[in-house]
């Protein structure tokens, strides 16, 4: 099953308003459903009450950060069961994109992101 025909469920970490209402309605045209925390503590709560098949992760927020949110997914995490965590950041340095990597996350986007690139990142991750 790929993006074009299944019917996400998506955890949308970000802590701007308007980022939430332009990711939320990009991705609800495609018929996704899509929850929002404002935080790494609201996502970490979020993560262990919710069944999504990707988080899509800000890294700079205030509370706690998506690397620590992401640290502590992957803590909670039971067996071979890894949730997609997809990074976002207005930062697009290599660098950035490393570390985020380097800290549990499995892809980077750049915001704003472009719809089809989160398709091909989605294809990327066997999703």
């Amino acid at each position: 099953m790929s993006w074009e025909t299944k019917n996400y469920s998506i955890l949308l970490v970000e802590d701007n308003k308007l980022n939430q209402t332009v990711v939320k309605f990009t991705l609800k045209r495609y018929g996704y459903n899509i929850d929002v925390a404002n935080n790494g503590i609201e996502a970490v709560e979020m993560y262990k009450e919710g069944t999504y098949d990707f988080i899509l992760m800000d890294v700079m927020m205030p509370e706690m950060d998506g690397l620590e949110a992401t640290k502590i997914i992957r803590d909670q995490e039971e067996g071979d069961e890894r949730i997609p965590i997809i990074a976002l950041t207005a930062d697009i340095m290599v660098a950035n994109e490393e570390k985020c990597l380097e800290n549990g996350m499995d892809a980077h986007l750049s915001k704003p992101f472009d719809v089809d690139h989160l398709f091909k990142v989605l294809t990327e991750l066997d999703l």
